[in-house]
């Protein structure tokens, strides 16, 4: 029976072929706390009773959703981290450079075929590198810190085929917003998600990213890309036989396969207050909104900014319409800077923020109140997550939500 990719990662790891329902244990390649859940894990290694963390190069602590602070009690979350590290020494902290699920991959850590895990639900997003990648809670992360290791069910797999060409104003997060209206939110439950067909193929890792980022909004256990030369160019590595055995095989068993043609593809909203609420952007055009957020691990990387730095050129956000443009981490804030792309983001009136996690988890200034309208570019619109319960979230595309700064009211591209 042939293997699906989850199915040769878990393997290749283990040493042994692996079908789903089988519980492993997992030497863990990279594990990853943010600063939310830093004292949680920390409290539950030291009850726990370990005096030293297995292995400390594997750990990469990262500052980002609390950054700048907002909250007194913020900075006890980066005191007892800092401290920790000391320790221990864990030499991998990162406390301003972004957010964590860009710098995982983007500093140089995980790469196709590594085990990953992180204190939050996208660690999905590494799928993007052909990686296992998926969100832990504090107390399985103190563990991993102890030994090193943890257990794991392989996953179903639901293969997703895209083929064609994309039209002009559709990108991959219409995409991944449309199959997750498709599947609805718990239709990919502890099942992997994995993505193919010529449309993937011709994308870049960054729109990549973004679908992985979003496969847990299916309920999905990862969300996998076979690893390729632009794989490995992004990591920095050598496209050899390794990589390229990191792909399912032609007789692999799936739970379920969905098939689209690109061309069939519409840019579409997540409507408050749920992910899986998905309806053409046609559908609500005309509606008010308030402020437009363009950022997050799902959509703030450079392709994002100048996806929407082509819109706003040579116009101008509403009058009454507030713009908020977060980077997703310091070096992609740098190459927009240097090519110009900020500049016409500050010149058409956004508020350009420092890099972090910022709005999407009702941080970093923007929040909004009764009755007031966002579309965003982050990955949920639950209720309450960026101001307070009446706060109507629509989730979005960088270019529809350009289009939408611009006229004060949600528009295509």
């Amino acid at each position: 029976m042939g293997k699906t990719l989850v199915e040769k990662i878990i393997g290749n790891k283990v040493g042994h072929d692996v079908k789903p329902g089988d519980i492993v244990t997992v030497d863990v390649d990279w594990c990853m706390i943010d600063d939310i859940m830093v004292p949680f894990a920390v409290q539950k290694f030291e009850e726990m009773g370990f005096s030293k963390v297995k292995n400390p190069d594997s750990v990469v602590l990262i500052y980002d959703h609390f950054l700048p602070a907002t909250q007194v009690d913020d900075t006890r979350h980066f005191r007892e981290g800092d401290e920790f590290a000391k320790k221990y020494g864990i030499k991998n902290v990162h406390r301003t450079d972004g957010i964590c699920h860009q710098l995982m991959t983007e500093a140089g850590y995980v790469k196709p075929g590594d085990i990953a895990f992180g204190t939050d639900s996208h660690t999905v997003t590494y799928g993007c590198v052909g990686a296992f990648s998926t969100g832990i809670g504090y107390t399985e992360m103190a563990g991993i810190l102890g030994t090193g290791q943890l257990w794991i069910k392989v996953p179903e797999t639901i293969k997703i085929e895209i083929d064609g060409t994309l039209p002009g104003n559709v990108t991959s997060k219409d995409i991944i917003l449309r199959i997750i209206g498709d599947l609805t939110a718990s239709g990919a439950t502890y099942q992997a998600i994995e993505f193919t067909g010529s449309t993937v193929e011709a994308m870049s890792v960054a729109s990549r990213m973004t679908m992985s980022n979003m496969a847990v909004e299916a309920g999905a256990k990862c969300g996998l890309f076979v690893p390729d030369d632009k794989t490995c160019d992004y990591c920095k590595i050598q496209y050899d036989d390794s990589i390229k055995a990191l792909k399912p095989d032609n007789d692999a068993k799936y739970s379920r396969i969905l098939r689209y043609r690109a061309e069939d593809m519409v840019p579409v909203l997540a409507c408050p207050s749920l992910v899986d609420n998905i309806h053409p952007v046609s559908e609500l055009k005309g509606t008010k909104v308030d402020q437009v957020f363009l950022g997050s691990c799902t959509n703030g990387r450079l392709e994002d900014l100048r996806t929407a730095a082509t819109i706003l050129k040579g116009k101008h956000v509403a009058p009454f319409v507030k713009m908020i443009v977060t980077p997703a981490s310091r070096k992609i804030y740098r190459e927009a800077l240097a090519d110009g792309t900020l500049e016409i983001l500050s010149d058409a009136g956004a508020i350009i923020t420092t890099p972090g996690c910022g709005l999407c988890c009702g941080r970093g200034g923007g929040i909004l109140s009764d009755n007031e309208v966002v579309v965003a570019t982050n990955n949920r619109n639950f209720l309450g997550r960026m101001g307070t319960s009446k706060v109507q979230i629509y989730l979005a595309s960088p270019a529809t939500a350009a289009a939408t700064a611009i006229a004060g009211k949600i528009t295509e591209a």
